[in-house]
């Protein structure tokens, strides 16, 4: 259902939910002006280096390693629209695009890492997924650049707390987004289901139905193992009565054999056991997992609204709507949701054309919100955009996601940002596991456990 209060401005924040988990982050997806709908005009960069670069001739080539691989989605189109403006402003600057899907990029990294080889700009996950990259010296601070022409006052407000070590910003995040749960509304009307599921036994229940009708019920590429693990980080949000379990565990306070964390392996493994994902799950990746849902053979897809704008460019547009993810078991509040600060632009410490690497973010971040809102994708983003969704053609599934936004009452940031990287691997290899075979969920809490001990 349209939100209507959301029709007419779009300036989508997330500061209430995110000063409840910044203790958890351990600080711890243009041109000219978009006639569509808004006033979001950018900051003009100040490409001094570019500019020098210009006036002497030399050629300055800047390795990007990013993440939009899919040709389908906004994301893809415009970073090559960026990079294209950029280019024809500064001909003696070329932008190398490395484009890598989610996990390739992250194993990418780490072996660059290891030989301080990190491409001049790269992506990273917020808080404790970049810390070691922080503490290894391998990013630039990036306090001077965002005092450039405004450029830090278009991040919504605590966001860049995210990506802060010791009063330095070292990244620039690409969004701001909530989990939830995508449907295909014309296969819900063909398995005879009138609603989306508020209960996790009722969300079984239509995976069943579902599944005899020959129908995926939840599309996922657990390849990419960061997937089954945002999916379970929700079930373990409802068993846990709220937000705030891996803060405890790490303040000492609960375990990972907590009962809360075994009735959330326990819900989690009654969805694989009810034939929830498709056959081979973990030899697909997340964009395959994702274009299943995208050509509409899955009936359901509980990812990040990132998402939104890629469904919306899809063969299922216009057949989608969006759900909170219920409660499990009476417990949880649909209204918490797992928080998901975007990926973010880093910059080499080490890079060899450093200014005119930070002259070049600074125009890629000045320009990304408008050019996300004239590609219909702005919803989750990290920077704030003013505009009327209605009257620059949203469609009314981006709408509602925007309007579930209002909704957000707190919630948790994902394992792999809040734990270690060495307690975080345990974790993903545990729950891909549980796509293979059924396992004792007392004995995965002691794995966590043992491994969190193990890591401190």
């Amino acid at each position: 259902m349209v939100n209507r209060k959301m029709q007419k401005t779009f300036s989508i924040g997330l500061t209430a939910a995110m000063a409840l988990t910044l203790a958890a982050c351990g600080n711890s997806n243009n041109n000219s002006n978009n006639n569509s709908g808004g006033d979001n005009a950018a900051p003009k960069s100040t490409n001094s280096a570019a500019e020098a670069t210009k006036d002497s001739g030399k050629k300055v080539t800047i390795t990007f390693q990013n993440i939009y691989p899919d040709p389908a989605t906004p994301a893809y189109k415009m970073i090559r629209e960026l990079v294209g403006e950029y280019e024809k402003e500064n001909p003696n600057i070329h932008i190398e695009l490395d484009t890598l899907n989610t996990d390739q990029q992250k194993v990418k990294l780490k072996t660059q890492a290891a030989s301080k080889e990190v491409p001049d700009i790269t992506i990273v996950n917020p808080a404790a997924q970049m810390k070691p990259f922080v503490d290894a010296g391998l990013f630039a601070p990036l306090n001077d650049m965002l005092e450039q022409n405004g450029l830090k006052d278009t991040y919504q407000t605590g966001l860049l707390d995210y990506y802060s070590f010791n009063n330095n910003v070292y990244a620039l995040p690409d969004g701001n987004n909530i989990e939830v749960v995508y449907y295909n509304k014309e296969l819900f009307e063909q398995a005879g289901i009138a609603n989306p599921p508020t209960t996790f036994e009722e969300m079984l229940k239509d995976v069943k139905i579902l599944k005899e009708k020959g129908i995926t019920p939840l599309a996922i590429g657990e390849k990419d193992s960061w997937t089954g693990s945002f999916l379970f980080m929700n079930i373990l949000l409802r068993t846990n009565g709220g937000p705030g379990f891996l803060q405890e565990v790490l303040d000492g306070k609960k375990t990972f054999e907590d009962p809360a964390f075994v009735e959330a392996v326990d819900a989690f493994q009654q969805l694989v056991q009810a034939g929830a994902f498709p056959d081979g799950a973990t030899s697909i990746d997340a964009n395959a997992g994702g274009n299943i849902f995208k050509t509409g053979k899955a009936a359901m897809w509980s990812i990040g609204s990132w998402e939104t704008g890629a469904i919306d460019a899809s063969s299922v547009a216009g057949k989608v709507g969006a759900f909170q993810f219920p409660t499990v078991n009476g417990k949880g509040d649909p209204n918490e949701f797992m928080l998901a600060p975007g990926s973010a632009f880093a910059i080499s410490a080490n890079s060899e054309h450093l200014q005119e690497t930070k002259d070049f973010l600074n125009f890629f971040a000045s320009n990304y919100p408008k050019k996300q809102f004239e590609l219909k994708n702005a919803v989750g983003l990290g920077q704030k955009v003013d505009g009327d969704l209605k009257a620059a053609g949203y469609s009314d599934l981006a709408i509602n996601i925007a309007g579930l936004f209002n909704e957000v009452k707190g919630g948790d940031l994902a394992f792999d940002n809040t734990m270690n990287p060495a307690t975080a691997q345990v974790h993903l290899s545990s729950i891909q596991n549980l796509f293979v075979q059924k396992v004792d969920s007392a004995a995965v809490g002691k794995e966590h456990q043992t491994a969190f001990e193990a890591n401190k």
